[in-house]
């Protein structure tokens, strides 16, 4: 599985265009050049975590020093961080950019991917926090920058699910 290099640069320069300079992350596979790219570019601060709860203090952290951050998970770490979500930045008005790649949706290869992409977007809905699935390069941008319009404005979390149309290569 090739995750696509050029479609990762498009996500990234897109949330430094939007202001984010803080970016949480575990390794993952459809995130690796996100990653990678945060961890070479001397004006980011990238902070990897042991669990993706983690992720929530620190950029809850970093919106209460004033900095954008944005945090880099997998729908299972998604899911494993729901108690933060909900006890931290829901109950405290705390607004989370959250970019999910989005595994276990049609074409999983992969058995345990599945129940995670089968459980994700029924759990932001019943969360209440805004979604979109991006799959389109050319309206990356446009996207992130509305996403992180509306966290700041409704001080809440916000998700951005990156689909298999957009990170893999074919």
């Amino acid at each position: 599985m090739p995750v696509s290099v050029e479609n990762s640069r498009i996500i990234y320069d897109a949330l430094k265009a939007n202001g984010v300079r803080l970016i949480s992350a575990l390794p993952e596979t459809w995130l690796v050049h996100l990653v990678s790219m945060s961890d070479e570019d001397p004006d980011v601060t990238l902070v990897r975590l042991n669990k993706e709860e983690e992720g929530v203090g620190i950029s809850a952290g970093a919106h209460l020093a004033g900095v954008k951050s944005a945090m880099l998970m997998q729908n299972h770490g998604f899911l494993a961080s729901i108690n933060g979500i909900v006890s931290l930045a829901q109950l405290y008005r705390i607004p989370l950019l959250m970019l999910i790649s989005y595994r276990g949706e049609m074409g999983e290869r992969d058995p345990w991917q599945t129940e995670g992409g089968l459980a994700t977007e029924p759990l932001l809905q019943s969360l209440g926090i805004p979604y979109r699935k991006l799959r389109d390069p050319a309206t990356v941008e446009r996207e992130i920058r509305e996403a992180q319009t509306l966290a700041n404005s409704a001080l809440r979390p916000v998700a951005l699910l990156l689909t298999r149309d957009l990170m893999w290569e074919d």
